[in-house]
């Protein structure tokens, strides 16, 4: 993994800590040597990674918050600051999948929970970030799409996924135009799929009973032959975070293996 020198002792504040691609990517930048903060709504995940996690003392917090609910949002914002002082970037990675099935079969509390989470999520913690970074003139934000923000696929009955993905792509080309004249870059990652447990169970929604062979022919279709593994997303996301990227906001960077190409 590259070295960003810019990166030493900048505050990160990472949502869906508790996940393949939020761990990869707090473990990513511990190694630059940044304070991390790490959000997740399953207390005893969280806690699991930060086990995982090669932290110095006093680098990384872990919290405790439901994205979908404006007060843990402000909450979490909050012990950031009370810990670290700031917020340099933010991976504004939080979501779940879904359920897999037509439009026509899913239950409307399903389509709602992820809106929730996914849109509602990422939409409040800009809310509450934002201004933290407006005030010191400078910062990153990454948000979280996906190649199924970007384009809409074979119809594999992950509509309500989908959707949220594709929002989340336009919010972040207007976020970054509201935010540029501040100083603060916004941009977006699209995994193609990523080796983690999402995906384990979005192989078995699509073939149930035969998720190594979903997993198989979806890789298939992919150019370089392979899922993503977590840190691959995580790279891209220290990318974006550091000045090596000052002149870029507003885009939409795919790491999906040629998939799009």
């Amino acid at each position: 993994m590259a070295v960003y020198e810019d990166l030493k002792d900048k505050v990160v504040l990472i949502t869906g800590g508790a996940g393949g691609i939020g761990a990869a990517a707090a473990a990513a930048f511990l190694a630059q040597g940044s304070k991390v903060a790490l959000v997740d709504i399953a207390a005893d995940a969280l806690a699991g990674v930060a086990a995982t996690l090669d932290a110095p003392e006093g680098q990384l917090l872990t919290i405790t918050a439901d994205v979908s609910q404006e007060d843990d949002v402000a909450a979490y914002v909050a012990a950031t600051l009370q810990a670290f002082g700031t917020i340099d970037v933010f991976f504004n990675n939080a979501g779940i999948e879904g359920k897999v099935a037509p439009i026509v079969e899913q239950d409307m509390a399903d389509v709602d929970r992820v809106f929730s989470i996914n849109i509602r999520g990422t939409y409040m913690g800009l809310k509450h970030v934002l201004p933290v970074m407006y005030a010191k003139g400078t910062g990153s934000v990454i948000n979280t799409s996906s190649v199924g923000g970007l384009v809409a696929g074979p119809g594999l009955g992950v509509t309500p996924y989908v959707t949220s993905k594709f929002a989340i792509t336009g919010l972040t080309r207007l976020a970054s135009n509201e935010s540029a004249p501040y100083g603060v870059r916004v941009n977006s990652v699209h995994p193609s799929p990523v080796n983690t447990q999402m995906m384990r169970r979005l192989e078995e929604g699509f073939a149930p009973g035969h998720g190594e062979e979903a997993q198989a022919g979806i890789a298939a279709g992919i150019p370089l032959g392979r899922y993503a593994e977590a840190s691959d997303i995580a790279d891209a996301v220290v990318f974006l975070a550091s000045d090596a990227s000052r002149f870029i906001t507003g885009d939409q960077l795919r790491v999906d293996g040629g998939e799009l190409s």
